[in-house]
């Protein structure tokens, strides 16, 4: 035996190492470490919070709250690994009642990080500041504070370059701490929230009485006309939320937020049920929006699953999918989701003791009351009437404020106007084209040669735009057309903070955008091949397709989706009547950009009858 096999190959790694390994996990980005501390003011009863990160976090994140505060001795173990107030026996972690459980978030941020503390409990006179570096404390003394706790993180991964070398810009990560903050804002109504960047204020979302006004606050009225109400409740189970009506589903995913417990994640299970729900609804390449609350009794959901808490895994996954497809299908047919085991929708203590015993626990634990919308509301509650109908009130109140689209430009058909050909049409260039009429306003019947087409008259004009872009890409460039008046439009601010990075690549594409305010844009010209564009529903496509730019391995491979958001947008809407001029001069404008079956997007544009199959049909052949 050698002497190198005799002395082993396994050993014991350092305690500072080990520590950064377990940092990697749960602190990925600055967004991690906004996400873990709100979590904690949250847990400890805060009603006003303040996020303020200056270089996008990677310089410093500092989360402020009135919460209830620690003492000296607590301030100080709270930096050691797994200690924790969250916990006081095994079984209480087969029933998480809290948001910040795992013990690891402040150790983990402080090894690789440096921190400071300060910190004051509301029944006493004087507080605690404690700093650590590397997870060591190295100071702790008495300091005035008021009652609450703030926090500062600096220097994050200054210990650690590899991680830092792979973050993202400024702007980027920026993004991801205002959707972390937002989400918290959804779940938490009754908490004030704000967020400062570089010592601008981006917004603060004033404490709301429901989960309707916090909606309204973060996605404004254009996004809330167009949403329906979901309801849905069974033994141990209540679903309710928003969703959009079938008719405005997009080919972006944002919003797409799913809350269970009071805490946003991922699962792909309520991903399924939605997209399931929505069913023949949901045009190939078109996603709902939707903010969904569900809460599940807390023994019957793991949320131990995941170190950044992104995912949770249900101990009645059958029942929660058939729980969410059902209430999307009733809400989309137009009238509220009853209450699936046979009793009106109520408190959590009507739904089943099991659920009602949780949530008696949650409430008494000094949490604020009636958790999921606000002070013993629930959304419907919450609501005028209980039926209440969101397009129509959103519509009214952007009436009742002058709000533009708030009235019948909401409406997804178009005003009559004729169809302008792209370019003169040369004669002898593909088929001939004879127009037999429109089907719904939204349909094309013509015959194209020889064959008999029904042709949607949306994605082929969708199709011959994207050919068009296309081209003059590969060019020369896309020219732009200035604006007779320029179009404000208001984005969510992580929305703001990506558009932002990529301003000047839009400007390459015909679209000319500049800032208007911390999280306004106005857009001062379009490319020239376009038409009429709906300004807002156009920009949060692209913004959709911006977030996948990191991601797409070549810029034709990132422009190509821009592209299409715009010809999308630009295109003759379904449910436009169209004469048989303006038809025919679609169907050949589509015909010489050679026939193409689908639209960028994949949906199909045409369906087709040779003469030949025809004359079978018939009897003749």
């Amino acid at each position: 035996m050698s002497v190198a096999s005799s002395l082993g190959k396994i050993r014991v790694l350092p305690g500072d190492l080990v520590s950064r390994i377990a940092a990697g996990e749960v602190v990925e980005r600055p967004a991690a470490v906004v996400r873990e501390l709100i979590d904690n003011s949250l847990d400890a009863e805060s009603r006003r919070i303040t996020v303020e990160v200056t270089d996008g976090g990677r310089g410093l994140i500092k989360v402020t709250d009135d919460g209830e505060g620690m003492g000296r001795s607590d301030a100080q173990l709270a930096f050691q690994r797994h200690a924790t107030s969250k916990l006081r026996s095994e079984q209480d972690l087969w029933s998480i009642k809290t948001l910040g459980f795992r013990g690891e978030a402040l150790p983990s941020i402080s090894a690789v990080s440096k921190v400071r503390l300060v910190t004051a409990c509301r029944h006493e006179p004087v507080g605690t500041s404690v700093r650590v570096t590397v997870g060591a404390v190295t100071a702790a003394e008495e300091s005035a504070a008021a009652p609450g706790t703030q926090i500062e993180v600096a220097d994050l991964f200054f210990n650690t370059p590899a991680r830092k070398k792979f973050l993202k810009s400024a702007a980027t990560e920026f993004s991801h701490i205002c959707q972390v903050v937002q989400q918290a804002a959804l779940a938490w109504p009754l908490v004030q929230f704000r967020l400062k960047h570089n010592g601008q204020e981006v917004f603060d979302y004033a404490a709301v009485s429901s989960s309707r006004d916090r909606m309204l606050q973060v996605y404004g009225m254009k996004v809330m006309a167009h949403m329906v109400e979901v309801r849905a409740e069974r033994p141990g189970l209540r679903l309710e939320g928003v969703t959009v009506d079938a008719a405005q589903t997009r080919a972006g995913r944002t919003p797409q937020e799913l809350f269970v417990n009071r805490r946003a994640v991922k699962n792909a299970t309520v991903a399924h049920a939605v997209s399931d729900g929505y069913g023949s609804f949901l045009a190939k390449g078109r996603y709902p929006r939707y903010v969904l609350f569900l809460e599940v009794d807390p023994e019957r959901v793991d949320v131990n699953v995941h170190p950044t808490k992104r995912e949770v895994r249900f101990a009645d996954q059958d029942l929660v999918h058939q729980t969410v497809r059902q209430a999307i299908r009733g809400a989309l047919g137009g009238q509220a989701s009853a209450p699936m085991d046979g009793r009106a929708a109520g408190s959590m203590a009507d739904a089943s003791s099991g659920l009602a015993g949780s949530h008696e626990a949650w409430a008494g634990s000094g949490r604020p009351a009636g958790w999921l919308v606000g002070e013993g509301q629930s959304l419907s509650s919450a609501a005028p009437r209980s039926d209440y109908d969101w397009a129509r009130g959103a519509r009214q109140m952007a009436l009742s404020q002058g709000i533009a689209g708030g009235s019948a430009s909401a409406d997804p058909a178009e005003a009559p106007g004729l169809y302008e050909p792209l370019q003169t049409y040369r004669p002898g260039v593909g088929s001939e084209v004879v127009p037999l009429g429109q089907v719904s306003r939204t349909f094309l019947v013509a015959q194209v040669g020889s064959e008999l087409q029904v042709i949607d008259q949306h994605t082929a004009h969708e199709r011959v735009l994207f050919e068009r872009l296309w081209r003059a890409w590969l060019t020369q460039g896309v020219a732009s057309q200035p604006l007779l008046i320029a179009e404000p439009v208001e984005l969510p601010p992580h929305g703001a903070a990506l558009l932002q990075r990529h301003v000047s690549d839009l400007e390459k594409l015909g679209l000319v955008i500049e800032p208007f305010g911390a999280s306004a844009f106005v857009i001062r010209a379009v490319p020239a091949l376009l038409g009429h564009l709906d300004y807002p529903a156009l920009l949060q496509d692209l913004l959709d397709d911006l977030s996948e730019w990191n991601a797409a391995s070549s810029l034709d491979v990132r422009v190509r989706p821009v592209l299409a958001s715009l010809a999308c947008h630009s295109a003759v809407r379904a449910g436009r009547a169209m004469d048989l001029a303006e038809s025919k001069q679609l169907i050949e404008d589509w015909v010489e950009e050679g026939l193409p079956m689908t639209c960028p997007h994949g949906r199909r544009i045409a369906l087709r009858f040779p003469a030949n199959e025809l004359a079978k049909i018939f009897g003749r052949a």
